[in-house]
């Protein structure tokens, strides 16, 4: 029975100093127990202050952009099967109402060749209807079933590109979370605690950082309207102008009639990296992927003399002549700053967006009134826990003792697995604490209850401690089920407030089992050990 007793007494021990060493470490001073405090214990937005920002991902984006590499893939196919055509193009949607609306127009289609377009259709673009307009016209419409995975594809590589580009920033603690419960409202949340001015994060963000390098057609012209007087008022098939921003020695903005289609773009990317020019000028040099640089080789090799644009975002960042072959690197030059540098260098890293952003909501909560939450959270908890000590030794008497014990066991538990776990501890959250304190007094409540109805029947004071708990642990699992899995729905469900709550009432939880039946069972049973023939309980 000691050997027993001394084996859960040492369990006990150990999960205490492994709660101890998550909380706090092994600190050797003060400051260095404070400091890993702070690093352990990571408060959210409404706790340390920090931004909150609300985006919407325009969908309608990546359906253009899905359309125009269907669009290429299709030239290329339709050259392979010898298949002619007058045009083709796209709508353009402009709404994410009217994203699922994409459609690309085939013109022109001889009638001999009908068979072996339409069969070609259907084995190489699977995700697309073909339906006729006229005899030698056709239509092609995203299947919804398609569209679909396009909606929830584009939101969920939008929030793993704009948590890489924030964790690049070193603000690990943020969060960012789909807002609403469907794909097509397409908002996603953005919580960075601690950074009361986002006005670089946002500028990162919304940089789409859609890389692409193009073959340079004509130009420079001073304006559009020089650029389409010079082509009669209409562009080329397959061109679009793109505008080069004035740089220091230039009198003023630049045209240039460039191809729609890139030779290479920002997927084809492998690292960036800011550096330095030959003149000392801050620039950003990228490396290529082994089937970009393939490509990049290839053109180069058979272009050498015509020029290239860097064009990122819809705006030429330079222009240069192609020398010779160009395999696996390149540079983009006109930074004004190391920082202008690091940032556009991160962005490459972390990837373009597959699609526009713009924001709906910013705010900004100081850490005055973070502290303020603290302070009365705090306050309310240990009030909370110093009236439930009170009536538990007033009412329970030595036995409140074993409860109280077994109460601060439940804190500890529940703080260090916050702290093991990287989870960010808010508002709701303190809550969710607070409650759990109610939790565990009510387990202790049904067993002490218990064994005094034990007692009173007439049993042993051993016999009616294992009587006691062995009837309450049913009520007690019962009781835990359900408000787990009522806390399940609310994670599921909830936003991240909620689910906060959620998280930490089930770690409360899952402790107060362990404090409540196991902890509290070994102190009875430890003052079992120093007195058998116990013939009262202090309860």
């Amino acid at each position: 029975m000691k050997q027993n007793l001394s084996i859960k007494a040492i369990s006990i021990v150990a999960v205490l100093l492994i709660c101890i060493y998550g909380i706090i470490g092994i600190p050797k001073s003060k400051d260095e127990l404070i400091a890993n405090w702070n690093k352990n214990i990571k408060l959210g937005l409404d706790l340390r202050g920090g931004s909150h920002l609300v985006l919407q991902v325009q969908v309608q984006d990546a359906f253009k952009a899905e359309a125009d590499l269907t669009i290429d893939r299709l030239k290329e196919e339709l050259r392979k099967s010898s298949v002619n055509y007058q045009a083709l193009d796209r709508n353009e949607p402009t709404t994410l109402a009217t994203a699922d609306t994409i459609q690309i127009n085939i013109k022109g289609i001889p009638t001999e060749n009908t068979s072996a377009f339409r069969t070609m259709i259907a084995d190489r673009f699977t995700s697309w209807n073909l339906s006729p307009t006229s005899s030698a016209d056709y239509k092609m419409t995203m299947k919804p079933t398609e569209a679909l995975k396009l909606r929830s594809d584009t939101l969920t590589s939008s929030m793993a590109t704009i948590e890489k580009r924030i964790n690049g920033l070193g603000l690990a603690e943020a969060t960012v979370q789909q807002r609403g419960r469907s794909e097509s409202e397409s908002e996603i949340l953005v919580q960075m605690p601690g950074v009361d001015d986002p006005a670089r994060v946002k500028a990162i963000l919304q940089t789409a950082a859609l890389l692409e390098i193009v073959e340079v057609k004509d130009g420079p012209f001073p304006d559009q309207q020089q650029a389409l007087a010079k082509n009669g008022g209409v562009l080329p098939l397959g061109t679009k102008l793109a505008k080069k921003p004035a740089a220091a020695g230039e009198p003023g903005e630049q045209w240039w009639l460039v191809t729609r289609t890139p030779v290479i773009t920002g997927r084809d990317l492998r690292n960036a990296r800011p550096g330095r020019d030959e003149m000392n000028k801050w620039e950003t040099s990228f490396t290529l992927g082994q089937d970009g640089a393939r490509r990049f080789g290839r053109y180069t090799e058979a272009n050498i003399g015509n020029k290239l644009a860097v064009v990122l975002d819809n705006q030429i960042r330079s222009v240069a002549t192609i020398q010779s072959k160009i395999e696996d690197s390149g540079r983009i030059s006109g930074q004004s700053s190391e920082q202008e540098s690091s940032d556009l260098a991160l962005v490459l890293r972390a990837g373009s967006l597959p699609a526009g952003i713009i924001y709906l909501e910013e705010r900004t909560v100081g850490p005055s009134l973070g502290s303020d939450s603290i302070h009365q959270g705090l306050l309310a908890g240990v009030v909370g826990v110093i009236a439930v000590v009170f009536f538990m030794l007033l009412y329970y008497k030595k036995s409140g003792i074993n409860a109280t014990l077994a109460l601060v066991l439940n804190a500890i538990i529940l703080i260090a697995m916050l702290s093991y776990f990287d989870a960010v501890l808010t508002l709701p959250g303190i809550a969710g604490i607070i409650l759990t304190i109610g939790m565990a007094v009510d387990s202790n409540v049904l067993i002490f209850e218990r064994i005094r109805e034990e007692l009173r029947g007439g049993k042993a004071v051993g016999a009616a401690i294992s009587a006691g708990f062995g009837k309450a642990w049913l009520t007690i699992v019962d009781t835990h089920v359900t408000t787990v899995v009522s806390c399940a729905f609310l994670f599921l469900f909830g936003t991240g407030p909620v689910k906060g709550f959620a998280v930490t009432l089930v770690i409360g939880l899952l402790a107060n089992v362990f404090t409540a039946v196991f902890v509290s069972r070994v102190i009875f049973d430890w003052e079992l050990s120093r007195d058998p023939q116990m013939e009262h309980l202090s309860i």
